[in-house]
């Protein structure tokens, strides 16, 4: 019997969402966004970490002002609980994501080798 891939990625999808470490993230993310003052200051380490990201991904070079402005700007966020809970919920989800990729690739790994 062939297996499905979609319909798997799907049911995985679900899963996620149902896990302790989304949930976890999604209510620290809501609690952020209804405090005005911590989604400013959120919203705006968001839009200088995407600027360099974007600079970067073009191959423009990220002048040491703007990694002293992104450096003082995530010192700041952490400063704020509500951020700082955040980011340790993103932090939590990303592990969860990078073990369910190691799992998912390996069976390329063993008809390959190991990857990267």
């Amino acid at each position: 019997m062939a297996v499905n891939l979609y319909d798997s990625a799907y049911e995985l999808e679900k899963t996620v969402r149902q896990s302790n470490e989304y949930k976890f993230l999604k209510q620290t993310y809501n609690e952020l966004n209804a405090d005005p003052a911590a989604k400013a200051m959120f919203d705006n380490f968001r839009n200088i970490q995407m600027h360099l990201q974007q600079k970067q991904m073009m191959g423009q070079d990220i002048t040491q002002e703007e990694v002293d402005q992104a450096q003082r700007t995530v010192a700041l966020a952490q400063q704020n609980a509500k951020i700082a809970k955040l980011m340790e919920a993103e932090q939590r989800m990303s592990m969860m994501i990078a073990e369910m990729n190691k799992i998912i690739m390996k069976p390329l790994e063993e008809l390959y080798g190991p990857l990267g």
